[in-house]
């Protein structure tokens, strides 16, 4: 007859046996499945890499996306904003309806407001990344007449986006981080002003140097997308004149 010792030690065997297997399939699974997304998730939601500056989706920073720095991508997204009269500029538009006004190569520009909060819909070609000008701000002779040379333009922009107090990017219902790395001054470069446009003043063409927090986006899949975001200046002091709030809400459809 077999003894209740022996019969419990191989009862302890197999209990042991199956503790330790299931151990084994849940680092099996935990590596295979759980892991990469666990990666995934942080470097959407904290950014990833050795780039402080990584999310997925989205060119570093430090990066030449199509040949171009960030910052000749902002002086582009510049000559584009201001190239257009206002009664047609897509930062004037409330409903997306000039979105594509001005749009040529690889990037789409989006555009934000002049203080507020916009909701627009537009949809855009396959194939084609995305400029989110989060918070920024251009300095030249049109807006500040003292301002000449561009050590004083590069000082006055860096001034006032040094004021920048938030920043807030959402694409997809995911909530990008690390915002106030992508930040990024232009080199020094020309915009022409047509008639009528969004300052009022004499036509011509005009030198600035901008600064501000951008991201380029990747090309999305083909479908409906939402992309949203936010960039204050938010100042307390009495008297303080630049607090300034921008907000931006995109409903696009990328076209297959």
């Amino acid at each position: 007859m077999r003894s209740n010792y022996s019969v419990g030690f191989i009862r302890g065997i197999i209990v042991n046996f199956r503790h330790q297997l299931a151990i084994f399939v849940a680092r099996v699974v935990f590596i295979i499945v759980l892991l990469p997304l666990g990666m995934i998730s942080s470097q959407l939601v904290e950014g990833g890499g050795s780039n402080s500056t990584s999310n997925i989706g989205i060119f570093p920073t430090d990066s030449k996306p199509y040949g171009l720095t960030y910052g000749e991508w902002s002086a582009k997204w510049w000559q584009w904003a201001y190239s257009i009269p206002e009664e047609n500029n897509p930062i004037s538009d409330t409903t997306g309806k000039e979105c594509a006004r001005g749009q040529n190569g690889p990037i789409w520009f989006l555009a934000g407001s002049f203080g507020g909060t916009v909701e627009r819909t537009c949809t855009i070609p396959a194939g084609k990344s995305i400029f989110i000008p989060i918070a920024n701000v251009p300095c030249s002779p049109v807006e500040f007449p003292d301002v000449k040379t561009e050590t004083d333009m590069s000082k006055c922009a860096k001034h006032f986006q040094d004021q920048i107090t938030y920043l807030e990017v959402i694409v997809d219902g995911i909530k990008l981080t690390n915002l106030e790395n992508y930040r990024v001054q232009s080199p020094l470069f020309n915009f022409i002003l047509p008639e009528n446009n969004v300052f009022g003043t004499p036509a011509g063409t005009y030198p600035a140097v901008g600064d501000g927090n951008y991201v380029i986006l990747q090309p999305l899949s083909a479908g409906k997308h939402e992309i949203s975001w936010k960039g204050i200046a938010l100042q307390l002091a009495e008297g303080a004149t630049n607090t300034f709030a921008n907000e931006a809400i995109w409903h696009l459809t990328v076209s297959p």
